[in-house]
């Protein structure tokens, strides 16, 4: 029976025209759907925050603003000047942390990863244990207060996330992908170690680097715990801390004028905690485009190897 079907050169059947518009149909269709449904909750975010308190009480949250109302907004920024240096801390301690702590990380997976260490096992033995146990929270709270003297200093914010345990895993296993031989050549070539960690290494880990890099300044954005143990100067707070006192603050009003029965103190709690989240979100939703690229191929690392 003669085959229709044209073989190339590889032995391939190549794809007809029809078929290709229809994978191609196919896959935007899918792709379309899935990005609609992970825009979807942050839409319902948005739209709530511009939503009146009552509508939200009485219909529930939806795609676009029952009744339109920007007292939430108008609650956060009744002192702007509180939330712009509230943007500045924040900011502050993610850039610093993130840099010195992408460093660190970087160049301890690196030690760990050398073979030439004979306490590398010990070492990651350490670092595992770790996870497993700590010193507890008045212990910490009585190091960095008492010891380090660090109430109210912005170090208070940084130090604790310095270092995370699964990211220098993380940065372990994709310095282990970078081959021995570069290394080696360096050194034969009269390159000491920390040289060749800062021109040949951390230049082939930048997948690595972007990834562990946006999971710190995720840590550090969000991180509101550490300033509500060590930070009492309100000129000190970061944005988390600052919007989660501002909550805290307006539910205990609320609570407050409904127990006295005084219908006059109004605060929108439910527009104000979606406000809230609309306003600590945005700038790290900006950040993720430009480590895109590099945040795909770390996270496959090791996934495949020859």
């Amino acid at each position: 029976m003669e085959n229709n079907l044209a073989i190339d050169r590889t032995g391939r059947i190549p794809k007809t025209a029809g078929a290709n518009l229809l994978f191609n149909v196919i896959s935007y269709t899918v792709v379309s759907v899935a990005a609609i449904l992970c825009l979807l909750p942050f839409e319902i975010l948005i739209s709530g925050s511009f939503t009146d308190e009552s509508a939200i009480a009485l219909h529930g949250y939806g795609i676009l603003p029952s009744d339109f109302s920007l007292e939430a907004y108008r609650v956060l920024f009744k002192f702007p000047q509180a939330i712009i240096r509230a943007y500045g801390v924040s900011i502050f301690i993610t850039v610093v942390g993130t840099v010195i702590g992408l460093f660190l990380t970087s160049m301890t997976a690196y030690v760990m990863n050398r073979k030439d260490f004979k306490y590398r096992n010990k070492l990651a033995f350490f670092f595992y244990f770790t996870t497993l146990f700590n010193g507890g929270i008045l212990s910490t709270y009585i190091f960095f207060v008492k010891y380090l003297q660090l109430k109210n200093d912005m170090l208070s914010l940084i130090l604790p996330l310095l270092i995370n345990v699964f990211y220098l895993i993380v940065m372990r296993t994709f310095i282990s992908s970078i081959p021995d031989s570069i290394s080696e050549s360096a050194k034969i070539d009269g390159a000491g170690d920390f040289t060749i960690f800062m021109k040949l290494i951390l230049p082939l880990t930048k997948p690595g680097l972007a990834t562990i890099g946006l999971f710190y300044a995720l840590d550090y954005w969000n991180d509101w715990y550490n300033a509500m143990l060590y930070i009492t100067d309100v000129n000190k707070y970061p944005l988390q801390y600052l919007l989660f006192s501002t909550l805290q603050s307006a539910e205990a009003i609320s609570r407050i004028s409904k127990m006295a029965s005084v219908a006059a103190i109004s605060v929108p709690t439910l527009s104000l905690k979606l406000a809230m989240a609309v306003i600590a979100t945005g700038p790290i939703i900006l950040v993720y485009p430009s480590v895109q690229k590099y945040f795909v191929k770390g996270l496959t690392v090791g996934a495949i190897k020859g």
